[in-house]
């Protein structure tokens, strides 16, 4: 099997429909670093709980987690429908920060009339409405992350100064649903901009995801079927393109392959390794973003069994290369908008 040059990604989500305590989702969260995986997700919703189901603030548990983990990324679902950007900006940013550079965040929508109803605050919209809104709002909160210079804070006691006024801006921003002015409240984060992802299984949130996402998840039915890689690769290739069009590097675009797995022996774990080899090489997915049926027995053979032999065929890092999700994922910082701007005044 040829080694390709460019890295495999691995990520895992940590959703447990029970779970309630915070030592879970930290046990899993540094058995899932233990096996170098590039960052965890865990879903969330505005919509009522199912029956049996127990909803906590997927930001607040990841906030939990991050001082108990030292690498591994940290990405909650967001939702961006009847959630107001400026605080959005703000939650995320403080996570990255307290994570030392490791958050992200997947952007999601709320289209229910029972949603709606119980924030009370608009009635429910259409689909392409809301992921229109979604990319403002991805637009804006990187515009608020943008607002600080990265040396805007002096600190300096003997004169009093905390900030450089010069290097906060105004992001004076009009969407068709909302209005931020800025600047943000948090400092810009570590990573200039926490990493944005987007599900992109349907088509409405395609363009939003060409946009603004650095990765994007694709997900799948369990993968024996023989069409599920070809459509994950046209998927691949779409979102590639649109990328393209829009004036951005295709490359800085990571697609995932998302996939339920059940792992019950040591076996399954290994021939789960063998397709994951198998459509990795082939060109189809950049990586995979597993979705344990039952993490407390998943996870740990993911880790002891599927991640061991993937290493051992020279297709995944037994390292982490660098301290920040951004550099887990070979993406660069990005640049301040406003500071050149400033620069050339």
């Amino acid at each position: 099997m040829p080694v390709p040059t460019r890295p495999l990604h691995l990520a895992v989500a940590l959703d447990r429909p029970r779970g309630r305590g915070a030592e879970a989702y930290v046990r899993a969260a540094r058995l899932a670093e233990r096996g170098r995986l590039d960052f965890v997700t865990l879903g969330d919703s505005l919509g009522p709980p199912r029956r049996g189901e127990t909803r906590l603030d997927a930001l607040a548990v990841l906030a939990r987690v991050a001082p108990a983990t030292e690498r591994i990324g940290l990405v909650p679902t967001v939702t961006t429908t009847h959630t107001e950007p400026f605080h959005l900006s703000s939650a995320v940013a403080t996570l990255d920060w307290v994570s030392r550079g490791r958050a992200g965040w997947t952007v999601e929508v709320s289209a229910g009339e029972a949603t709606a109803r119980h924030f009370g605050r608009r009635p429910a919209a259409p689909g392409p409405r809301l992921w229109h809104e979604a990319g403002e709002v991805a637009d804006v909160v990187a515009r608020l992350w943008d607002s600080w210079e990265d040396d805007a804070e002096i600190r300096d006691a003997a004169t009093g100064r905390f900030v450089d006024r010069d290097k906060l801006h105004h992001v004076d921003f009009q969407g068709d649903a909302f209005s931020v002015r800025g600047p943000s409240i948090v400092p810009r984060p570590p990573q200039g901009h926490p990493v944005v992802a987007v599900d992109v299984t349907g088509p409405l949130p395609r363009e939003t995801a060409a946009r603004h996402a650095d990765v994007v998840f694709v997900r799948t039915g369990p993968p024996g079927g023989a069409d599920v890689p070809r459509a994950v690769r046209a998927a691949r290739e779409d979102l590639r393109a649109r990328a393209r069009a829009l004036g951005r590097d295709p490359g800085h675009l990571v697609v995932l392959a998302s996939l339920p797995v059940a792992l019950y022996a040591a076996a399954d774990a290994v021939a789960l390794a063998d397709l994951a080899g198998a459509w990795y090489t082939d060109g189809f997915v950049d990586g995979f973003h597993f979705r344990p049926e039952d993490p407390d027995r998943d996870l740990p053979l993911l880790v002891d069994a599927t991640v061991p032999v993937l290493q051992h065929r020279g297709l995944l890092r037994s390292f982490y290369p660098g301290g920040t999700l951004r550099e887990h994922l070979c993406l660069p910082r990005p640049a301040n908008r406003y500071a050149p701007a400033r620069g050339t005044a």
